[in-house]
Parts: C-alpha cells; structure tokens; sequence
C-alpha cells in the first residue's frame, strides 16, 4: 500500500535540521518549550541552573530523537549569557532560534522593594535576552536566517500591584524586542515577544490556585481560565517556524482576552 505524503502545512511548521537555544529550561514553560521544539525537530541547548531539571529536560528531547545540550549557566551574571551562547555555537556551530525565556518575579509594594531585587530582575529579565542576542546575532546575520522569540508578559503591558521590577523588565523588553526587530529584519532575523497571561506551571498552581488570589483574575479574563505551558510553547514553535517568516517586532499576547477588557 502507497504511503500518502503528510500534508504540506506540516513542512511550514518543521524545525528538521534546526538547533534552539532555551533558557529557563529546566522546569515550567520553558521545559514545554524545549518539548515541543524537539517533537518539530529541532536539537536543543538547554540552558539553567537546576542541573537535576537540565537532566530531565535532556531525557524528554532524547526520547524524542533530538540532540540535547545542556548548559548550567546563572543568567544574572554579565558572564553567563555569552558563555552559554558560546557552548551552544561549539556543540551546535549555528544556533538558529533564540528563546528568552527564563525570568524572576520579585514582588513587593513600592515603597518596600529594593535595590537588590529590582538590579537582579533587570539582570535576568532584561540584560540576559540583550547579551544573549548579541552574542548569537552575528552568525544569524552572516547566514541571513533567524528567529528570536522573547517571552515576556501581560504585565510588561497592563499594571499589576507589587510587581514594578518585573512589570518595568518585561516593558524593556517588549521594546527591545523592537529595536531587535528593526535593526535585523533587513537580514531576514525574525524577532517577536510573547505576552502569557498567569500559566498554571506547578509553581503557577501553588501560587494562583486559592480562590482570594485567583478568583478576582479569572472574574475579569473573558475565556474564564488560566493558560497551560503547552500553549505558550505552541505559540513559541509557530514563531520559530517558517510559517511565521513575515511576523517581526510584534508583541504577541497570550492573556484568553485579559487584556481586551
């Protein structure tokens, strides 16, 4: 019997013969994205401090026929950033997505945060995505191919109480994700920030599940629930695929409908 051939939107959507890096890979959404990536065909650089997550994130993108690197990196250091750019350009010679991922939240009312939490959120937040773009830019530009995807956050967009670092961070970087956009569309680089809602990662569950936090959120969210990792991730493989070659510089939220209230 003659095998049919798959239909032609799933070549728009492959990532065969790809390499991505991701950071905050070892749990949460950043652990979906590596998933999902690697079930589109993409090898992975997995990057974190959790060396036990790295261990699980590589198994799961093992078992799904990809290569895994796994890069133990602390992303609030000016350091880290371009030392794991660097590891996964020797593994992989050409990293062909970017996925910004990893992220703190320090939360505190204004006039109780401090100095220290607001320095290490732009550190990871903001001045990670900006080292680790530099760092894997030039080869994206010399092949003239490449995908940037920034996760950021509704709250970089609409005011959250007790979150002014990371509010003010995740702002940063939807304009960054701009400027990136501007200054290396001309050599087909690709780049885009995604906006999640609450997601309800284990940490997400512990921290939005009691009705008196969750409730008065939900109350105001048009589709009446939270996110789930898988999509944001399915979200991240679209923006890393062919089928999205003409979306740049776009915020793209991902809220069921919080913000069009």
């Amino acid at each position: 019997m003659k095998q049919e051939a798959l239909p032609q939107f799933l070549s728009r959507f492959s990532l065969e013969g790809r390499s991505a890096l991701v950071t905050g890979a070892s749990r949460g959404i950043g652990f979906e994205i590596c998933r999902v990536l690697a079930d589109a065909g993409a090898d992975i650089a997995a990057v974190a401090r959790d060396r036990e997550g790295l261990a699980a994130v590589r198994r799961e993108v093992e078992r799904l026929g990809r290569r895994c690197l796994v890069i133990e990196a602390d992303l609030a250091t000016v350091e880290g950033p371009g030392t794991a750019a660097q590891q996964a350009l020797q593994a992989f010679s050409t990293v062909d997505i970017l996925v910004n991922n990893a992220g703190i939240a320090r939360t505190a009312p204004l006039l109780d945060a401090t100095v220290e939490d607001w320095d290490r959120t732009m550190a990871v937040n903001l001045r990670a995505p900006f080292l680790l773009a530099q760092a894997l830019a030039p080869a994206m530009i010399a092949r003239r191919r490449g995908k940037i995807i920034n996760i950021s956050s509704q709250t970089g967009i609409i005011a959250m109480e007790e979150h002014a670092a990371y509010a003010a961070s995740k702002a940063g970087l939807n304009g960054l994700t701009k400027v990136m956009a501007a200054e290396w569309g001309r050599y087909n680089i690709q780049v885009n920030a995604v906006c999640p809602t609450v997601i309800l990662t284990p940490m997400g569950e512990r921290i939005w599940s009691p009705p008196e936090k969750g409730g008065p959120v939900l109350a105001r969210t048009p589709l009446g629930r939270f996110g789930k990792p898988v999509e944001v991730a399915d979200l991240v493989l679209y923006l890393a695929s062919p089928a999205s070659d003409l979306v740049t510089g776009q915020t793209i939220l991902i809220d069921a409908g919080y913000t069009a209230l």
